[in-house]
């Protein structure tokens, strides 16, 4: 174990993350004495916590502790700063997670994404006709989706922007057209103006590249509106985000971001249950980057808020396997998402409804059916 002031300075930032996860049904029919977390309050467990610190500006340290020993650790720094955001984030790490827009979240949601734009990276081009755009989110409805996300503005990397007006001729048709689908529309954009007529047109939820950090009347539009809301870690402008993109050490530079715009929200009147946090797989990070975010993913439920991970079709998939095109990089979506899954995240954004609404629905079963296993083992 290590000591109360084992290396760690006064001005250190903590983190929070399971060491190991297992599922709920064999978490409680452990033994006397072994004892255990849930994640989020949901279906995951977890006996070990990773303990990771760092001062402003340098590379993360690690420690593996059982709750017993955290627990004490965090005692014996009883006043102290590090004690209290310690405690502060392990009660966020094991909080059940209220509602989000109107939908539980104990099991895995599906957005599935309508891009009514030229040129974005997978769709590009497939959707820009009003009434296409409207067939294809009723036809997500249909497979399973939970939410449809409508975008008019294409922010893959080397991307251009796109003017106000235009971003607003090609998406408010589209939420008009799907007003009648009976699941929530998000509007995905990074501008003030779009979030008040999208809403205003039938949406319900901002999901925002730039984390309501793009537009400075965001985060008052979305406050007013009391509208759910994603906020996306992305690193710069699209058009050069991928230019050599670096960070000290991602996962947590990524972290202390989003917590930043969650203080922002809470600042501006939106509630942290209104919050989901996406770490923005592909936005400004080399294929190096996105393998640690989604291996150190459940470091992200510390900030008290659903996750969103967003996979489908990105180009680290084709980097990891046989550098496949984006219309044939599926498998590798669901590979991905899945992964997201059995790390907590509560939501994922694709393309692929149908598919993915299968893949989810076989590994939920699954994980049920071990967990029914073990409870009736005790």
């Amino acid at each position: 174990m290590i000591g109360a002031n084992a290396g760690i300075a006064p001005d250190t930032v903590l983190y929070l993350a399971p060491h190991e996860l297992i599922d709920a049904g064999r978490a409680a029919s452990a033994g006397p004495g072994d004892r255990r977390g849930t994640l989020a309050g949901g279906p995951l467990a977890f006996s070990r916590l990773r303990l990771s610190w760092r001062r402003p500006g340098d590379v993360a340290r690690h420690a593996v502790l059982g709750l017993d020993d955290f627990e004490a650790w965090a005692r014996a720094r009883d006043g102290d700063a590090l004690g209290a955001r310690a405690e502060e984030t392990f009660a966020r790490l094991s909080a059940r997670r209220a509602p989000w827009a109107g939908l539980a979240l104990d099991r895995p949601l599906v957005m599935g994404v309508v891009n009514v734009t030229p040129d974005s990276f997978s769709d590009g081009g497939r959707f820009l006709d009003r009434q296409a755009a409207i067939d294809a989110g009723r036809r997500q409805h249909e497979a399973g989706a939970d939410v449809i996300d409508i975008g008019g503005e294409s922010t893959r990397p080397g991307s251009d922007p796109v003017a106000v007006d235009e971003e607003l001729r090609r998406v408010v048709p589209v939420i008009e057209g799907l007003a009648g689908v009976p699941v929530p529309l998000s509007i995905d954009t990074r501008r003030a103006r779009v979030m008040r007529e999208a809403l205003a047109a039938g949406a319900r939820i901002v999901n925002d590249v730039s984390a309501l950090s793009h537009d400075p009347e965001a985060l008052a539009t979305v406050a007013a509106a009391q509208a759910p809301v994603v906020l996306m870690h992305s690193l710069g402008e699209p058009k050069t985000m991928q230019r050599d993109p670096a960070y000290v050490d991602c996962v947590y530079d990524i972290y202390d971001y989003l917590e930043a715009r969650i203080a922002a929200c809470l600042a501006a009147g939106i509630a942290r249950d209104r919050v989901l946090v996406d770490p923005g797989i592909g936005f400004g990070k080399t294929v190096a980057h996105n393998v640690a975010l989604l291996r150190g993913l459940a470091t992200y439920h510390g900030l008290g808020c659903g996750v969103m991970v967003g996979v489908s079709h990105k180009s680290f998939i084709a980097a990891l396997s046989a550098g496949e095109p984006a219309d044939r990089r599926v498998p590798g979506s669901l590979a991905a998402a899945l992964w997201a899954l059995g790390a907590g995240a509560q939501a994922i954004r694709v393309h692929d409804v149908a598919e993915t609404r299968q893949a989810v629905q076989v590994w939920r079963a699954l994980a049920l059916a071990r967990a029914q296993e073990s409870a009736g083992s005790r």
